[in-house]
C-alpha cells in the first residue's frame, strides 16, 4: 500500500471521529481539561495541559480533513520527486505540530507547536532548494521569530502569576494594567504569523513552497494560529484601544492585499493574496467583539481556500510549471472538471450566496453594519470586498475565458485522477460546507435587522465588483486609468514592504553578523580556539610518533643517558 493512501486513510478517519465528538461536545456543552504536573518548584508549576471543547475538536477535525486530501493529492502531484517519504513526514509533522497548537490553553504547550510551525514551514519552503526558495524561507523564518521572541517574553510575564495556563487568568489579567503587557505581546505574535500589516512581505514570497504544502499553509494551519490564538484570548483587549489599532491594522491589511491581486499576474500569488485579505477580514471582526464568528468564516474559508490553491496546482502542473496567467486562457475547453472546481472556490471566496462563504462572510458584513463604526472603516470593509470579487473575475477572464495563449504542442487534460479526486473531496464541503457549520455554531437562528438599503448593500458590493473586474480587464483600462507607473508598482508590490523588510533585515543585522561570523568566529576565536588547539595537539602527537617508532636507537639513547646520570651522582656522593 502506497505510504500517501495509507496516512490519508489514517487522516480521513481520524477527522471524522473528532468531527463527531465536536457535534457530541456541542450538544452536551462539555469542556475536557487534562493537566499533567511535568515540574513543580516554588510556587510556580510547569505542566503539560490538553483542552477538549467543540472549538478544538471540530478544528482539529477540519485540519486532519484538508491534511489528508492534501497527502493524497501530493501523491500525484510530487510523484516526480525522489524523496517523495520525506515530503511527506514533514507535512505530518506540520500538521501534528498545529494540532499541538489547537489543544493548548498554557503558553509553554502553545510555544513548542507555535515554533514546530515556524521551523517546519521553514524546510517546506526551501523545499526546491533554488535561490528564491532560501530567499523566501530566511524572510519567513526571520519574520516570524520576531513573533516567536513575543510570545517567549509573553510566558516571562506570566511568571506573576506563577503559571502559564492563560485560560484561569485571562479575567483578571484585564484589570490589572501591568498584565495588559501580555496582551500586547500576544498580539504582536499573532500579527507575525497571520502576516497583517506591517509583516505581511513573507506570506506571498511563502508561494515557493509546493503547491500542496502552500494549500494547506494557507487553509486551516500556519497562517490561521494566530487568529486562532487570538480567538481564545479575545477577552483580554476586546473593548480596549488595543483592539481600535488591530481593528484598523487588520482592515488596512484586507485593503492592501485586495488592491495588490489585482495587480498580480502570479496565479499563486494572487491567491496568497486573497489569504491575507481573508485574514484581514476574521481579525476585524474580532477586534469588534464577535470570536464566533471569526472563527465560523477560519473553517469556511479553509475549505475554499485548499481546493482553491489545488485547482491552481492542478493547472500549474498542466502548464509545465507556469504560473503566469497571462500565458492561460481557454482553460475551461481543456480541463473542465478542474476549472469548475476552481470556479466553486472562487464564487465561495467572493461571498456569493448558497456557497460556503457566503455564509460566514455575509454574516460578518451584516454585523459590521450593525456595529458603531466610523464611515472610514465602513467605506473600507465595503471597498475590500468588492475588490475581492474584482481580483476573482480578473482571474476567472485571464485563466479561463478568453483565447488560449500557451504554447500550440501541449497536453493539457483533466488525467491527473489522483489529484482530481483530492480536489473533489473538498468540493462538496466548499458548497455545503457553510451551511453545515452555521446549524453547528450557531443552532439558534439570529435575526439581524436592517433597512433594505443596507441589507443588499453586500449583494450589490459583490456583484458591482464581479462587473467591474470583468470589464476593466476585458478593455485592458487597469493600466490605462493609472497611468503613473510609480503608483501601480506601489500597488502592486504591496506597499513596498517586502522591498522595506529585506532591506531593514539585510544591511545592519545580517551584514554585522556576516562581519562577526567573519572576525570571531572564522577569525580570533579559530586561531586562537580549535586551530590553535589542533596545531598544539598534532605537534606534540608528531613527536609522541616519531619517539614511538624509534625503537633501538632511543633506547640506546636513553640507557646512556641514564648511565651517565647514574655514575655523576655516584662521583658526587
Amino acid at each position: 500500500m502506497p505510504i500517501c493512501f495509507l496516512f490519508f486513510v489514517i487522516l480521513l478517519s481520524n477527522s471524522l471521529l473528532l468531527f463527531l465528538m465536536s457535534l457530541y461536545f456541542i450538544i452536551m456543552d462539555l469542556i475536557i481539561f487534562i493537566e499533567w504536573d511535568l515540574i513543580s518548584m516554588n510556587s510556580s508549576a510547569v505542566a503539560m495541559t490538553l483542552l477538549f471543547d467543540w472549538m478544538s475538536l471540530l478544528f482539529m477535525s477540519f485540519v486532519l480533513f484538508i491534511s489528508s486530501m492534501v497527502i493524497y493529492y501530493s501523491d500525484e502531484y510530487m510523484s516526480g520527486d525522489l524523496n517523495l517519504n520525506r515530503f511527506i513526514q514533514l507535512v505530518l509533522m506540520f500538521v501534528l505540530s498545529m494540532m499541538f497548537l489547537i489543544i493548548s490553553p498554557n503558553l509553554i504547550s502553545i510555544l513548542l507547536g507555535w515554533d514546530g510551525l515556524g521551523l517546519v514551514s521553514y524546510c517546506l519552503v526551501i523545499y526546491y532548494q533554488n535561490v528564491k526558495s532560501f530567499n523566501a524561507g530566511m524572510l519567513t523564518a526571520l519574520s516570524n521569530r520576531i513573533g516567536d521572541v513575543a510570545l517567549l517574553m509573553a510566558i516571562a510575564w506570566m511568571f506573576n502569576y506563577g503559571g502559564w495556563n492563560y485560560i484561569f487568568y485571562v479575567e483578571s489579567m484585564k484589570n490589572y494594567f501591568e498584565m495588559q503587557v501580555v496582551s500586547y505581546l500576544i498580539i504582536l505574535a499573532a500579527m507575525t504569523k497571520s502576516a497583517q500589516i506591517p509583516f505581511s512581505a513573507w506570506l506571498p514570497a511563502a508561494m515557493a513552497a509546493p503547491t500542496p504544502v502552500s494549500a494547506l499553509v494557507h487553509s486551516s494551519t500556519l497562517v490561521t494560529a494566530g487568529v486562532y490564538l487570538l480567538i481564545r484570548f479575545n477577552l483580554l483587549f476586546i473593548d480596549t484601544l488595543l483592539s481600535k489599532i488591530l481593528l484598523l491594522i487588520s482592515v488596512l491589511t484586507m485593503f492592501m492585499s485586495g488592491l495588490g491581486a489585482n495587480y498580480e499576474f502570479d496565479l499563486k500569488k494572487i491567491i496568497a493574496l486573497s489569504t491575507l485579505s481573508q485574514l484581514g477580514l476574521m481579525m476585524s471582526i474580532l477586534c469588534l467583539g464577535f470570536p464566533k464568528l471569526a472563527f465560523f468564516h477560519l473553517l469556511t474559508h479553509a475549505l475554499f481556500k485548499a481546493l482553491l490553491f489545488m485547482c491552481a496546482g492542478s493547472v500549474i502542473h498542466n502548464l509545465k510549471n507556469y504560473q503566469d496567467i497571462r500565458l492561460m486562457g481557454g482553460l475551461i475547453l481543456n480541463m473542465p472538471l478542474t476549472i469548475s472546481c476552481m470556479n466553486i472556490a472562487n464564487l465561495a471566496l467572493c461571498g456569493m450566496p448558497f456557497l460556503a462563504g457566503f455564509y460566514s462572510k455575509d454574516l460578518i458584513l451584516e454585523m459590521v453594519m450593525l456595529s458603531y463604526l466610523n464611515i472610514l472603516m465602513f467605506i473600507l470593509y465595503f471597498l475590500s470586498t468588492g475588490l475581492t470579487v474584482m481580483y476573482s473575475m480578473r482571474l476567472v477572464y485571464f485563466s479561463v475565458s478568453g483565447d488560449f495563449n500557451f504554447m500550440s504542442l501541449n497536453s493539457i487534460s483533466d488525467s491527473y485522477w489522483m489529484m482530481l479526486k483530492g480536489m473533489l473531496g473538498l468540493l462538496f464541503l466548499a458548497i455545503m460546507g457553510g451551511s453545515l457549520l452555521s446549524w453547528m455554531i450557531m443552532p439558534t437562528p439570529v435575526m439581524i435587522c436592517l433597512p433594505s438599503s443596507l441589507k443588499l448593500l453586500t449583494l450589490i458590493v459583490i456583484f458591482l465588483g464581479g462587473y467591474l473586474g470583468y470589464e476593466l480587464f476585458q478593455l485592458k483600462l487597469s493600466f490605462n486609468l493609472v497611468n503613473n507607473s510609480v503608483l501601480i508598482n506601489f500597488i502592486g508590490s504591496m506597499w513596498f514592504m517586502p522591498l522595506i523588510f529585506t532591506i531593514g533585515i539585510n544591511y545592519p543585522f545580517l551584514l554585522l553578523g556576516y562581519k562577526m561570523t567573519k572576525m570571531i568566529d572564522f577569525g580570533w576565536n579559530e586561531y586562537l580556539g580549535g586551530q590553535q588547539l589542533y596545531s598544539y595537539l598534532s605537534k606534540n602527537s608528531s613527536k609522541n610518533e616519531f619517539i614511538m617508532n624509534n625503537d633501538l636507537k632511543i633506547y640506546f639513547l636513553m640507557l646512556i643517558l641514564l648511565l651517565i646520570v647514574i655514575m655523576f651522582m655516584l662521583m658526587i656522593t
